[in-house]
């Protein structure tokens, strides 16, 4: 419960879901990939290229199949795995003060049209 009311508690980007960790001080986000190239910081980069903050890591990726079934699969990335957008990136922020940083860098910008 207290994870679904933090995912809509003054949070920015498209934050599916929030786990609190270590009583709070630590917090795991669910963010989906909205956006292209052009509005976000994230699409069609590799991991080494996002810029997380110091000690944050996507841990993992759920993306989906091409199988009309709506199959997904869950990537564990490397330094070279590419974000496309529609994925879900599970992100492990060890310090609750950087938790902004990080929900700005899955932003898309103000010229993104859903």
């Amino acid at each position: 419960m207290i994870g679904e009311l933090l995912a809509y508690a003054e949070r920015r980007g498209d934050v599916e879901a929030v786990h609190s960790l270590r009583r709070g001080a630590a917090e795991v986000l669910e963010l989906i990939v909205r956006g292209d190239r052009k509005t976000c910081k994230v699409v069609g980069r590799r991991i080494e290229e996002i810029g997380l903050p110091s000690g944050a890591k996507i841990g993992a990726i759920v993306r989906s199949v091409d199988d009309n079934a709506g199959h997904r699969r869950v990537i564990v990335p490397h330094h070279d795995t590419v974000v496309e957008t529609q994925d879900h990136v599970i992100v492990f922020v060890p310090n609750k003060s950087m938790v902004r940083q990080v929900e700005k860098l899955f932003q898309v910008s103000a010229t993104f049209l859903f």
